[in-house]
């Protein structure tokens, strides 16, 4: 310590005792003699006491989880460029299996002083997860809103598509084509966007096809939001004599798309696909994706007008904000093979 003193107080032409006054907070250091040896810290590599960070006014901690979907990187590009507009500088934090969670890059944002923090697809999403962690956000006062994933007990914006919807739109445009037999592969049924596109699917088969609750539960298996998650779940659901297959992500509406080709079927001559998000690129695959299109432009923006209004000490309303998707029809989609509705 003495010498990290003796360094400091060099650095910066002033005494070690100065040097230690400014480090401990104490009082009868001139403004320009303490900016003098903050200076010097920061030169020296030395990392400041936190209670002497700079609070980073411009910086907006936005926090998804891995860039493998390409949703994401998409949503980020939004929120980035929205952002950049309004004069902040955006710091994408990225979760990745094995790496950082949550609650450690909400803690590093913070700590780095932050003007407020956009949660993509985090744990609010997540049923079984302690909310707490966004109380404690709140009572810190650091703004944040909340993206995909609901939940009345914390007190904060959130921002979502319509997933009931989706699957009304997805259900309607199969049956149209003579599917009856339509399954749902969708990701583990503790986030909420998961619940929802269940209760939807389930209202869309009833009015569409006639299933009641039961019968449509029957047709939902659960995965992984991967391709080998959808690969799992298509595979299973067309074993259940399944024409065609809702995913919950344009990933695992890939994996269906190979699940199905490995038993030797057509699609979507002998099976019909149809993903959620309607990422970059997903209309260049074979065949091109029929699928349910986040409204990302429009849920982005949203997000960071919300942030804005409460770093700006007007806050939105603590609600959700609901986006309505759009189906967009390509080639994976046909009507229902004949004799196997």
């Amino acid at each position: 310590m003495t010498a990290r003193l003796a360094d400091i107080a060099a650095q910066a032409g002033v005494s070690e005792a100065t040097v230690s006054r400014v480090l401990n907070g104490k009082p009868g250091v001139a403004a320009a003699t303490r900016e003098s040896v903050l200076a010097a810290l920061d030169v020296l590599g030395y990392e400041r006491p936190v209670r002497l960070r700079r609070s980073s006014a411009g910086l907006v901690g936005l926090i998804t989880p891995e860039l493998d979907n390409p949703i994401f990187p998409a949503l980020a590009q939004v929120i980035g460029q929205a952002l950049t507009r309004q004069g902040y500088t955006p710091v994408l934090a990225t979760q990745t299996p094995g790496g950082s969670t949550e609650d450690e890059l909400t803690e590093m944002l913070v700590d780095r002083g932050v003007a407020g923090i956009i949660f993509v697809s985090g744990l609010h999403a997540d049923t079984t997860a302690d909310t707490g962690r966004y109380d404690r956000l709140r009572a810190q006062g650091v703004p944040h809103v909340l993206v995909n994933g609901f939940s009345p007990a914390v007190q904060a914006p959130f921002v979502s598509p319509d997933d009931r919807a989706a699957m009304h739109l997805a259900v309607g445009h199969l049956a149209s084509l003579g599917h009856s037999r339509i399954g749902l592969a969708v990701g583990p049924r503790r986030f909420v966007p998961v619940l929802r596109k269940i209760e939807g699917f389930e209202r869309a088969m009833a009015e569409h096809v006639g299933l009641t609750g039961e019968e449509a539960q029957a047709l939902v298996q659960h995965s992984l939001y991967t391709l080998e998650g959808g690969q799992a779940a298509a595979a299973a659901l067309i074993a259940r004599g399944c024409t065609a297959v809702v995913c919950a992500s344009d990933m695992m509406a890939l994996g269906a798309v190979r699940a199905a080709r490995q038993q030797g079927l057509r699609v979507p001559e002998d099976v019909s696909v149809v993903g959620f998000d309607d990422s970059p690129l997903i209309a260049f695959t074979d065949p091109p994706l029929t699928t349910v299109r986040q409204p990302v432009q429009a849920m982005g923006q949203a997000a960071v007008r919300a942030l804005l209004e409460e770093i700006g000490g007007t806050p939105a309303p603590h609600s959700e904000f609901v986006f309505m998707p759009e189906l967009v029809v390509r080639g994976s989609t046909a009507s229902a093979p004949v004799g196997r509705a």
